[in-house]
């Protein structure tokens, strides 16, 4: 899977190249996922293109050390796989936690990677002690990767998790080996890009519930048990959330400083951050592979596991230390 010699389109570069190897998926500057890759350990076989999507069942977790971290103003709760493997990090949206990673847990620790995911101050298991003092999000996360022994790491954002797995790759590029980010409009300040984000934007689509904004009409369609995991995980992780703030403005010229290789992931559903946002802001990545999960809302990596799982092992290997 991670043999890049034996790909039969060399003329792609390494990391498009061996991104989507052994998944059944292509990749030609932005791929159309039309099948699943399935969500078994690595070295299963996949199914090809055309397969279905289908209810994919929460996998048994791996064992993980959990912790509270204290930061100033706020205790973050924490859990870690442990392991010598090369370290994942990810960053909750901001309707999730870190019980939102229950399909990357089992897979990435699997595959040999160590797995570290967190509550931000005032979601699940992490508490805000001091209101007045949200720091900046990078802030936390970077203390929190200092006080667990962690050197370069691969980081995944997804959603509002995307914003702080950013603003971390422009401030600290000299820690990750790559960079993830699902799903995340990142909030450029281009007139361009704000106004195709503000017509996605509408008082209907935002009077939705949660779970019609978030997770796409095929995943609600066929797995009304996925969608109730969901919501328990997004109710549990309480109204006291805070959207803390970035250490940088994105602007298009900052967005093509960065040198850090990156992988945006997000499906053709997503009422938020539908292809044409990400194609634009694909175009100011120096260093970036695209994917696109078929019949995905905003949720991908909970939605399309089985794709979203085989393309992130492909995309570390490809950047691995």
């Amino acid at each position: 899977m991670g043999n890049a010699e034996a790909n039969p389109n060399p003329s792609l570069p390494i990391s498009r190249r061996t991104l989507l190897q052994g998944t059944g998926l292509a990749l030609g500057g932005t791929a159309l996922v039309n099948g699943t890759a399935d969500a078994h350990p690595p070295g299963v076989p996949v199914p090809g293109p055309g397969s279905p999507v289908r209810p994919i069942p929460v996998p048994e977790q791996v064992p993980a050390t959990q912790g509270l971290f204290q930061v100033p103003g706020a205790r973050l709760w924490y859990w870690d796989t442990g392991g010598p493997g090369e370290p994942v990090v990810l960053l909750h949206a901001l309707s999730g936690s870190g019980e939102s990673w229950p399909y990357q847990q089992r897979y990435l620790a699997r595959a040999g990677y160590r797995v570290i995911g967190y509550s931000r101050r005032g979601y699940t298991n992490s508490p805000v002690q001091d209101p007045n003092d949200p720091r900046t999000g990078i802030e936390d996360l970077h203390d929190l990767v200092d006080f667990l022994g962690v050197g370069k790491f691969h980081v995944v954002g997804v959603a509002g998790g995307g914003w702080y797995a950013m603003d971390y790759a422009l401030n600290h590029p000299d820690r990750l080996h790559s960079l993830v980010i699902g799903a995340c409009v990142l909030q450029v300040r281009e007139r361009d890009y704000q106004d195709m984000v503000e017509r996605l934007r509408s008082p209907e689509v935002d009077a939705l519930p949660i779970h019609f904004r978030e997770l796409g009409p095929s995943y609600r369609a066929i797995d009304p048990d996925g969608v109730a995991r969901w919501l328990d995980i997004h109710h549990r992780a309480g109204p006291d959330g805070i959207v803390q703030p970035r250490a940088t403005s994105l602007s298009w010229a900052v967005i093509e400083r960065l040198t850090v290789p990156t992988l945006l992931l997000w499906g053709d559903a997503d009422p938020h951050t539908s292809p044409p946002v990400q194609r634009l802001l694909a175009g100011h990545f120096r260093r970036v592979s695209t994917v696109v999960a078929n019949e995905c809302g905003h949720n991908v990596h909970w939605e399309r596991s089985d794709v979203v799982n085989p393309v992130l092992l492909n995309f570390f290997r490809a950047n691995r230390r």
